[in-house]
């Protein structure tokens, strides 16, 4: 009979990580580990994490929901699971626990080594690259990310805009477009819903003479009509978000994508539901000809690994994913995953921690 139970970590960061909904110094990760009686060495693993602020089931009773979950698992008593039966056992308003069975369960079907797919990275062979994070914090904080990111050798940076006054983060800008022109350096913006309708195409206008690769969710999520408006005026490329969080129905994605046409959504599969509901999302942008990447969402190693995973299956070669959070905690799960030359790449040289 297949068994499941969780475990439970409380991740801290190794610097307040701020965000435009406040100041994260500890983020909690359940961990669902599945396993056969008639096998009980091969242990799949899976990681839901909701997000203080952001993820729909970042709730008070996430983890007796969760708890209730394993009871009613293993009461079934089931004999075979797949991927896709997985999702059918949880209800999408609870997207976290839903990635963390599908990723446990894919995991488990091949034998348990945190290797969801066989592709170059999942081997070792080829790197993903990834923007360089730069997170908010006075001007000096973020002038240091800046000429750490640059010094390892990233070719795409992230910053997140919309915590300190608009001039100097334009100050920043300038200075690091006076280090590395857009022909060396892409550099991408997140305003986290910043920025009010009505000033949005304005500040827009500023950034543009930075030649930005996107920005990310310019308004706050829910107000279609306006965000329409600005991509469709907006000098600067724009990317949705959080404005795909909760929206499980296809018929009001394709609604949202057809009404704003933005030119890249970002996909969190923590925050939308796991793995297979990030690849609908990209069959429907493809349709409607809008780029993607992938982006982790604060998760552990165990969830950074299975998005990554996902990008060495599905993303464009060379094209920078957005899965640089690994290094955040000063107690990740040990595993093979490492950066190097603004790559990640999935090594031999060191073994998984094994999760009690």
């Amino acid at each position: 009979m297949l068994q499941l139970r969780y475990s439970r970590r409380d991740l801290r960061f190794t610097f307040p990580a701020r965000t435009s909904r406040g100041a994260l110094t500890q983020h909690s990760a359940y961990y669902l580990h599945l396993q056969h009686t008639q096998q009980p060495h091969v242990i799949g693993l899976g990681e839901a994490a909701p997000l203080a602020g952001l993820s729909p089931d970042h709730r008070p009773d996430f983890e007796a929901t969760l708890d209730g979950f394993v009871r009613e698992f293993n009461r079934r008593q089931l004999r075979e699971l797949l991927p896709q039966e997985a999702l059918e056992l949880v209800g999408p308003e609870w997207p976290a626990l839903r990635f963390a069975l599908e990723t446990a369960t894919l995991d488990w079907q091949h034998g348990g080594q945190r290797q969801l797919y066989d592709t170059a990275f999942s081997r070792g062979e080829a790197g993903i690259p990834i923007n360089g994070l730069v997170w908010m914090g006075d001007a000096a904080f973020m002038r240091q990310q800046i000429e750490k990111k640059l010094t390892e050798g990233y070719t795409c940076l992230k910053l997140k805009i919309g915590g300190l006054d608009f001039a100097t983060e334009l100050a920043i800008l300038a200075e690091i477009r006076a280090v590395a022109g857009p022909e060396y350096l892409t550099l991408r913006v997140d305003a986290n819903g910043a920025f009010g309708p009505e000033e949005a195409l304005g500040k827009l206008e500023q950034l543009a003479c930075f030649e930005l690769h996107s920005i990310e969710q310019p308004i706050q999520a829910g107000q279609w009509p306006q965000l329409a408006e600005v991509c469709r005026l907006s000098p600067v490329p724009v990317a949705l978000d959080e404005e795909l969080i909760g929206l499980t129905e296809p018929a009001r994605q394709e609604e949202l994508l057809a009404l704003t046409k933005p030119a890249y959504i970002i996909l969190k599969p923590t925050l939308l539901g796991g793995l297979q509901a990030s690849q609908q999302w990209m069959r429907l942008a493809e349709t409607h000809h809008i780029n993607w990447w992938l982006t982790s969402a604060l998760e552990s190693n165990v969830g950074l690994n299975a998005i990554s995973q996902l990008a060495g299956l599905c993303a464009t070669p060379g094209f920078p994913q957005g899965l640089g959070t690994g290094q955040l905690y000063h107690n990740n799960v040990a595993s093979p995953l490492h950066i190097r030359g603004g790559q990640l790449l999935y090594g031999a040289q060191s073994q998984w921690e094994e999760l009690e």
